[in-house]
């Protein structure tokens, strides 16, 4: 399993196999602060490091934080399990891990952002309405997103009220007002560069009028829409200490991961690989019609799977157990009929999101091998990046671009979801409180 727990032994190559991987991490992160620092003395850019790249360092930062985390338990660890170290603290064993084990996701959270921030500004011209504001959310998910990883241990007796309190129920507020900056700082951004480009008409004209078509801003789109609604909102529903207690262990936990790591995440450099092939393999992207269908395919199948696994564990239909209806207990329990249809929905987004899955694999890898060579009269016939004027914020207008009436609509509607979503969930643990 992945949660490992000493003093529980493994056999000591499986230690050994996550700190060679975790060394062979770092030296990725290593080499991408190396190409900075030679990138600002050639002079490769001027100022600060553009919006995007300051995110992947700030990814980059996480990510030590996340490998040097691993290596503080996993090589002592290791020691234990070839019999050098006679004893391992299986609760300081625990929270060291899990800061290894839960940001881990959060590297590919503030990743996934900067590609939003890539996509739109590729496709679309769109700068963040302030940048400023923007680099304050990268930093906030730095100072803030890995404390998160507490919310693994609510249910762990060895650990006080007061530490589960403050890192779940004030201190991660922080990281989510990172996400909830990138939430509004993304979609404003399109909407003010769309209405710079012409598309003026009513609250969403400019959404209409988006590149529906483009699988890299599709896949782009949903990445944003689904970790908001799905992956966000269930993330601080499970990092409330209270709520946490209904659904710790069920299926809602793998349901969150898929809105997360899987529509969130996985759909965003999908996205951003459509736009990879052509500008740095110089590539036509071959099965184009294809193409535009499969960011919709395996959105739609990850879409399935969160919700349908999260209202399954909402439902109390166990995780980690081989026989979810525990047919060989010796108290029979009936979980109700709607938890099987939920897994049965299931299974079927999940084959939806395979299909797109091998989709990919086969346009992406196809084109790669057999796609039509861009030339210089291809990319100046078929241009992949966005070849209108200049920064969306400065030509929209400084004030008037604060002017977003589709971006505060969407903003309210994710908003009034939060709260209502909220309310459902502690109306759940009010009707356990009989029990006691």
């Amino acid at each position: 399993m992945f949660t490992s727990y000493v003093p529980m032994p493994a056999a000591p190559h499986f230690y050994l196999g996550l700190i060679i991987f975790a060394v062979g991490a770092l030296i990725a992160v290593f080499i991408f602060f190396g190409t900075l620092v030679i990138a600002k003395q050639e002079r490769t850019y001027e100022g600060s490091v553009p919006l995007v790249t300051f995110g992947a360092i700030a990814a980059a930062c996480i990510a030590v934080f996340t490998i040097a985390s691993g290596a503080i338990i996993l090589i002592p660890t290791f020691l234990w399990s070839v019999g050098l170290i006679t004893h391992i603290d299986s609760l300081v064993y625990k929270v060291i891990w899990w800061g290894m084990g839960h940001s881990s996701q959060q590297i590919n959270v503030s990743a996934h952002v900067a590609v939003w921030y890539a996509i739109a500004a590729m496709l679309l011209g769109a700068k963040p309405l302030s940048e400023k504001v923007s680099r304050t959310a990268f930093l906030l998910y730095i100072a803030f997103l890995q404390i998160a990883s507490a919310h693994h241990l609510l249910v762990e007796p060895g650990i006080t009220s007061e530490f589960k309190v403050f890192n779940t129920s004030y201190a991660i507020y922080l990281a989510v007002l990172g996400s909830m900056i990138h939430g509004l700082s993304v979609p404003g951004a399109i909407e003010a560069a769309q209405r710079r480009n012409g598309f003026t008409e009513g609250m969403f004209g400019w959404l209409r009028r988006a590149p529906w078509g483009n699988p890299a801003f599709s896949g782009m789109a949903m990445s944003v829409i689904m970790f908001g609604f799905l992956g966000g909102i269930s993330g601080v529903v499970l990092g409330a200490e209270q709520i946490n207690l209904i659904m710790h262990n069920t299926l809602y936990v793998p349901g969150h991961f898929h809105g997360t790591v899987v529509a969130g995440t996985t759909l965003a450099f999908m996205a951003l690989t459509y736009l990879l092939v052509p500008l740095i393999f110089q590539r036509e992207l071959i099965l184009k019609r294809l193409a535009q269908w499969q960011p919709y395919l395996f959105g739609i199948g990850a879409l399935g799977l969160s919700v349908f696994m999260m209202g399954a564990g909402t439902l109390g239909v166990s995780r980690r157990h081989w026989d979810i209806t525990f047919s060989d207990a010796a108290i029979s329990f009936d979980h109700p009929p709607a938890a099987f249809l939920m897994m049965g929905l299931n299974g079927i987004s999940a084959l939806i999101a395979t299909v797109g899955g091998i989709i990919f694999i086969v346009v992406i890898v196809g084109s790669l091998l057999f796609g039509k060579k861009r030339g210089e009269a291809e990319v100046k016939a078929n241009p992949v990046v966005f070849q209108g004027g200049g920064a969306a914020v400065s030509t929209y207008g400084s004030e008037a671009t604060l002017k977003l009436p589709g971006t505060i609509a969407l903003v309210t509607v994710f908003f009034v979801a939060f709260v209502l979503y909220y309310y459902i969930n502690w109306k759940y643990l009010s009707e356990v409180w009989p029990l006691s």
